[in-house]
C-alpha cells in the first residue's frame, strides 16, 4: 500500500508489549483524510523518525511523558508537507518538523512546529543529526559533560545518531575519543569515518579489558546511551570528577525483570561519592530545548564545513516501521533510522 490523497494509513497501539514488541504489538488501519478547522493545517507527512524512546511510549509504566492509548496512533516525529492552511506563519508547500506520528496525515495547531520553509535542504536531517538527537548529543556533552580540552571522552552507541554526533562534536573541542559500538564494521566507520581515536566492539570476547586498554589515562567523561554490559565496563575506570550525561539506556527497554547477577546499586552509589561523579539523566527538550537556536547554528554550520558527517539508514514504506523499530531495539541500524513514507 502506498501514500494517497485520499486515505490516511495508521499504525495504531493494539497492545501492551512485554518484552520486545510483536507483530500483534501495532495495528495497520486506514482512515479518510482529516479536514482541517480554524486555526489548523493539514500536514502530509514524508519522513518519520524511529527512536529507541519509542518503547518506553508504549509501556504504562510511569514515565516522563503519557503512554500512548490503546487504539491511539503511535507518537513519532516527523517531517512532512503543509497541504492546507489555517495557521499563520504557515502556507502550502511549506515543510516543517512536527510530531504526527506513524502515519500519513496529521492535524496541527503549530504548537511544537518548526517551519523549515519551500525547500530545504536534505529535509530528513532534521530527524537526525540537526534534530532531536543531534540536539542531545551538544547539549547533554556541552552542559553536562563539560568537556575540557585533552580530556577523555567514552561514547556509547557511538554508531548510532547520537554516539556519532558526540563523538565528533568531542573532537572539534579536543578531546580524545573512544566509541563503543556493536561489530566490527561498525568500529571501523566510527573510526575511519567518524574520526574517533578508538572504537572498541562491545560483542567482541574481552571487551572489558580492551576498552581498559583503550583509556589508559581513564575516563573524564561518560556518554550514556546503553547501560547493561557496556555500563560495568565503563564504571571502573571513570577518573575522579567524570561526568556522565544520561539520555538513554536501550538496553534495558525490552526488559520485563532486573538482570541476572549481583545487586550494582551499592558499587555504583560508592564510586559516585568516592570519585565525586556526576551523573545527570536529561529529557532534551524539556531540559535544554531553548538552547535549540543556539545548537541549529552551531551544527549547521559543522555539517556544512564538513567537520560532523552524518549516516542515515533510509527505509522506504510505512509498512516496514514495526520491524524497522525491532530491529533499532535489538542494535541493527546503523545510523539514524528513518522511514520514507511517500513515494
Amino acid at each position: 500500500m502506498t501514500q494517497t490523497s485520499t486515505t490516511n494509513r495508521q499504525f495504531v497501539l493494539a497492545e501492551r508489549p512485554k518484552g520486545e514488541p510483536t507483530d500483534s504489538t501495532l495495528r495497520l488501519e486506514t482512515t479518510e483524510v482529516p479536514t482541517p478547522g480554524e486555526g489548523q493545517m493539514l500536514l502530509r507527512n514524508e519522513y518519520l523518525s524511529l527512536d529507541p524512546y519509542m518503547r518506553g511510549r508504549m509501556s504504562s509504566a510511569p514515565s516522563y511523558a503519557a503512554p500512548v492509548e490503546i487504539d491511539e496512533v503511535m507518537v513519532g516525529g516527523t517531517v512532512a508537507e503543509v497541504v492546507t492552511s489555517n495557521v499563520k506563519g504557515y502556507e502550502k508547500g511549506d515543510w516543517v518538523v512536527a510530531f504526527g506520528g506513524w502515519q500519513d496525515y496529521t492535524l496541527s495547531d503549530g504548537t511544537g512546529v518548526i517551519n523549515t520553509g519551500k525547500n530545504p535542504q536534505n529535509p530528513s536531517w532534521a530527524l537526525g543529526v540537526l534534530g532531536m538527537p543531534g540536539l542531545t548529543a551538544w547539549a547533554g556533552l556541552t552542559q553536562i559533560g563539560q568537556p575540557k580540552e585533552g580530556e577523555t571522552l567514552v561514547v556509547a552507541g557511538a554508531s548510532g545518531p547520537v554516539g556519532a554526533t558526540v563523538g565528533q562534536i568531542g573532537k572539534i573541542l579536543g578531546l580524545r575519543v573512544v566509541g563503543i559500538a556493536g561489530g566490527a564494521e561498525k568500529c571501523q566507520h566510527v573510526i575511519d569515518t567518524l574520526g574517533f581515536d578508538a572504537c572498541i566492539d562491545y560483542k567482541a570476547d574481552g571487551f572489558a579489558d580492551d576498552l581498559a586498554k583503550a583509556v589508559p589515562d581513564g575516563i573524564d567523561i561518560y556518554f550514556e546511551n546503553v547501560g547493561g554490559a557496556v555500563f560495568d565496563a565503563v564504571m571502573p575506570l571513570l577518573n575522579p570528577s567524570a561526568r556522565i550525561p544520561l539520555c538513554g539506556l536501550i538496553s534495558q527497554y525490552n526488559a520485563t525483570a532486573l538482570p541476572e547477577g549481583p545487586d550494582r546499586m551499592n558499587y555504583l552509589m560508592g564510586q559516585l561519592l568516592r570519585k565525586r561523579i556526576t551523573m545527570r539523566g536529561f529529557i532534551v527538550f524539556d531540559d535544554f530545548g531553548h538552547l535549540y537556536p543556539e545548537f541549529a547554528k552551531q551544527m549547521t554550520g559543522w555539517v556544512q564545513d564538513g567537520k560532523v558527517k552524518y549516516r542515515e539508514e533510509m527505509i522506504e514504506g510505512l509498512e516496514q516501521a514495526p520491524a524497522a523499530f525491532v530491529g533499532l531495539l535489538r542494535g541493527e541500524a546503523f545510523g539514524k533510522r528513518v522511514i520514507h513514507l511517500a513515494d
